[in-house]
């Protein structure tokens, strides 16, 4: 009869791949997740066999296995990779210090409260005898704390695409990944025989609130990776091949371990439990969901130490002489890098940012500077600095260690922008900008995929546009565009438009984009407007190929739900782009308009740019005095910033120069007289009254 490896494989399965939900939830696994098994081997039937296999033969090793407990400790080399997005799962190097610390007084017998173990079992009470040390070299050989950090918005899922965006050798170290979630779970990991043929799976996920005992985590959730480098080391839970505790039928599994009892499972502390008879339960085994772990039995020391000494899943390779010496973890720590971090790198005038030192191994002194900031200097690990004045700044940190001396510094570590910001209207036809990067716009690109980026393949109007290059390999990606600073102090009537044009390469992409708003600097954002590629987004249907837009398949999207909270002089727009394999996004003719008693005209103070007369009926004439380089375009604009009425070009010169502006035709109301002159804007507001 012929068996699906992979329906095989989910029948002997007894991993624990999710240990449990926070701890409010009751504790549950995913033993035999057919999803997560899938992840694992897609389209790899032979890794099903070879795990098989690899069962088999671990199996026998750990039948066979007597150990010499002469042997001394077995040191393992770790790394934690964070994996975050800016948010409380970036947790601090001392929090993943402290989750060392933990193991090893867990697999150490040091943890203070092994003593106070059920009487019945303190004589079984092991000293597992290895070391866990976070690595001093990285797989190239320079220096590292044994902590990186990841910027991608998979830390919510903590998936197995998350593993595959940072991954040490498995033969040289055990790969943490910290997560804002862990696949609907605390943390998981699997079996050594199970990870045998996919190096690339090997390891462990936790989530960053269960990670140290303090911080976002606290003592209680600090056991959990205890609990998954057992799964690691090839320990069952305590009631053997199940998902669930508590159920009768667990009674007639076992562990493989022969001094943990049988039993059913305990989510509760009932010290004096025996669900499978007169025998007293190991509660308090860190193989139990129960929340008052705090031992293993020598028996599963000796399972684990079985595991280690296999060449399953190359878990004997890390503890080797040689690759401790490749891993540094026999160094004796020293400064071997500066380094820095900080909240925020824009802020508004008068905003603040914390630094702090992330420099490694060990620091004794440290100097900052923070020029424009208060203060402009400081000794303090994690110092606050104002900035009072708009501006890009710099900031240098100098450590040592009292024999080493480093110094790293940021040229342009803080952007603080206006408070109040620039005028409305915002006029943005990416017209007379050259490069993003020094123009008002911020490009986010966490996954570093490119991002926005100007083009001049396609436009809504004149010859540029923004473009987001889209495709399969940007599913999960979110790429941001933000605006500079805007006063709407006193603003009424505020809205928003903007072109757009994009295309699915499938009918079943749904790529998405958010607009957001904020109406203090860009510290906090509120979600505005809610386009999908099936939907709202799609202007041009299904594309397969490069997309690049005509005329007819730009869409115009006016955003106009603005209340009093956004009548603020630090207000922001961020438009942003969920990847999920379609095809390019293109962006263009961002406008920005409010009213206000007195109007101001935008830039105009040279008077420049004078309209007359004003109010005007059939027409108007626009004289432009500017000595400006190159052609000067003159548009006249809706409310919305939309182009009614044509298109003028002038050329600059000395003289004053006259623009004839018709207005037949057009309804009574505000318009702006927009003149773009060499890149600089002026804006003058004209009313046409009673035009036939």
């Amino acid at each position: 009869m012929h068996c699906n490896p992979l329906s095989l494989l989910i029948a002997v399965l007894s991993v624990c791949p999710v240990l449990a939900q926070d701890s409010e939830e009751r504790f549950s696994c995913k033993t035999n997740d057919p999803l997560l098994l899938e992840q694992m081997f897609s389209g790899n039937e032979e890794g099903y066999a070879r795990a098989l296999t690899a069962k088999s033969i671990l199996d026998e090793h750990t039948r066979n296995f007597v150990r010499d407990r002469g042997n001394g400790s077995f040191v393992v080399p770790v790394v934690f990779h964070v994996i975050h997005q800016y948010g409380p799962e970036n947790i601090s190097d001392a929090q993943m210090y402290d989750a060392i610390r933990v193991l090893n007084e867990d697999y150490n017998k040091l943890n203070p409260d092994w003593s106070t173990a059920h009487p019945a079992f303190l004589d079984i009470v092991a000293d597992v005898g290895i070391t866990f040390r976070l690595a001093q070299r990285d797989p190239e050989g320079a220096c590292t704390n044994g902590i990186t950090r990841t910027v991608s918005p998979l830390t919510f899922e903590g998936n197995f695409a998350m593993k595959q965006l940072i991954q040490w050798p498995r033969d040289m170290y055990l790969n943490v990944w910290v997560s804002s979630a862990a696949n609907g779970a605390a943390g998981y990991s699997n079996y050594p025989w199970v990870f045998d043929g996919s190096p690339e799976s090997d390891g462990i996920v936790i989530k960053a609130s269960y990670v140290g005992s303090f911080g976002t985590s606290n003592a209680e959730r600090s056991r959990v990776l205890s609990h998954e480098v057992g799964h690691w080391l090839n320990l069952l839970h305590c009631w053997g091949n199940s998902n669930d505790p508590e159920l009768p039928e667990n009674c007639d599994m076992d562990d493989g371990v022969e001094d943990t009892p049988l039993t059913r499972g305990w989510t509760s502390c009932s010290l004096n439990g025996s669900s499978c008879g007169s025998t007293l339960d190991n509660v308090e085994n860190y193989m139990e969901y129960a929340s008052c772990r705090k031992m293993f039995t020598n028996g599963q020391a000796d399972r684990m130490i079985a595991a280690l000494t296999s060449n399953t899943a190359q878990r004997d390779q890390l503890w080797q002489p040689e690759n401790l010496v490749l891993t540094g973890v026999n160094e004796e720590p020293s400064l071997c890098s500066a380094r820095f971090t900080k909240s925020r790198g824009q802020i508004c005038a008068g905003g603040s940012v914390t630094f702090t030192d992330a420099s490694f191994n060990t620091v004794s002194q440290r100097t900052w500077e923070f020029p424009g900031g208060e203060p402009s200097t400081s000794n303090e690990a994690t110092p606050t600095v104002v900035y009072p004045t708009a501006g890009n700044y710099g900031a240098s940190l100098t450590v040592t260690d009292g024999n080493t001396t480093l110094t790293t510094s940021e040229t342009f570590s803080v952007e603080v922008l206006n408070d109040p910001g620039a005028s409305v209207p915002l006029i943005e036809g990416f017209e007379s900008i050259t490069e993003l990067s020094n123009s008002p716009w911020t490009v986010v690109d966490p996954d570093e995929n490119n991002g926005f980026e100007l083009t001049a393949i396609a436009s809504a109007s004149g010859d540029h546009s923004v473009r987001l290059s889209n495709g399969p390999g940007s599913i999960g990606h979110i790429d941001d565009l933000i605006s500079t600073t805007y006063d709407l102090s006193n603003m009424e009537g505020i809205t928003l438009s903007f072109r757009h044009a994009y295309a699915q390469r499938e009918e079943t992409n749904d790529d998405e984009l958010r607009v957001f708003v904020s109406n203090n600097c860009g510290l906090t954002w509120s979600l505005r407007k809610q386009m999908f590629g099936s939907t709202t987004l799609n202007t041009a249907g299904v594309v397969d190929g490069v997309f690049i837009p005509d005329q007819e398949e730009w869409q115009e999207t006016v955003v106009s739900n603005f209340g009093p909270n956004e009548q603020a002089s630090g207000f922001r727009i961020k438009f942003q782009f969920v990847g999920a394999g379609g095809n390019d996004f293109y962006l263009d003719d961002i406008n920005l308009n409010g009213l206000q008693v007195g109007f101001p005209e935008i830039n105009n103070t040279d008077n420049a740019l004078i309209v007359r007369p004003n109010p005007a009926s059939n027409y108007a004439e626009v004289i432009i005095n500017s000595t400006s380089a190159g052609k000067m375009r003159i548009t006249l604009l809706d409310l919305l910033g939309r182009s009614v009425s044509g298109e003028w070009s002038v050329l600059s010169g000395e003289e004053v120069k006259t623009v004839h502006l018709p207005l037949v035709g057009l309804s009574s109301g505000v318009y702006f007289v927009h003149a773009d002159m060499g890149g600089i804007d002026r804006v003058v507001r004209l009313v046409v009254d009673d035009a036939p």
